[in-house]
């Protein structure tokens, strides 16, 4: 599937409940989002961008026009740092690998990987599903199911 957005793009996401959360798209494959939430639309991409970055995840962009495009800017040095993600074997838990998007990568212990985000390509609809939940205070089904697994 071809990247719709490129790197630098602010994008409006409806959520379920009429609100809207924001994110921004980092590399060819993943976006940001914003811990930022609104009741009617936001364009101002200086108070978007202050915002704190909730997560950092792939995403498969299936319907372009789902998300809206409300601006584009060059990403600031936080935001183009590595990706971190990590690997954990599904029959050995022991097993664990934290990589970047740069290519280095290493053998970790599951206590090491407490906090990075598990090697995934997340759907839009899951990725709106977890922002209301976080902005909800409530678990996300799907986090709940990737979190490393220590015993």
């Amino acid at each position: 599937m071809p990247r719709f957005y490129r790197p630098g793009t602010f994008l409006r996401i409806r959520l379920s409940d009429g609100s809207f959360g924001y994110g921004r798209a980092l590399t060819r494959t993943h976006d940001a989002f914003y811990d930022y939430k609104t009741e009617s639309p936001d364009t101002d991409l200086d108070r978007i961008a202050s915002k704190p970055i909730l997560f950092k995840v792939a995403v498969r962009h299936l319907d372009p026009k789902l998300w809206e495009v409300i601006g584009w800017r060059e990403l600031e040095e936080p935001l183009t740092q590595p990706i971190v993600s990590f690997r954990q074997d599904i029959l050995d838990f022991r097993n664990c690998t934290i990589f970047d998007l740069d290519g280095h990568s290493r053998s970790a212990e599951p206590h090491e990987c407490i906090g990075l985000e598990q090697m995934a390509v997340w759907e839009q609809h899951a990725v709106e599903e977890r922002l209301l939940d976080t902005f909800m205070g409530r678990p996300n089904a799907t986090v709940e199911h990737l979190k490393v697994r220590l015993k």
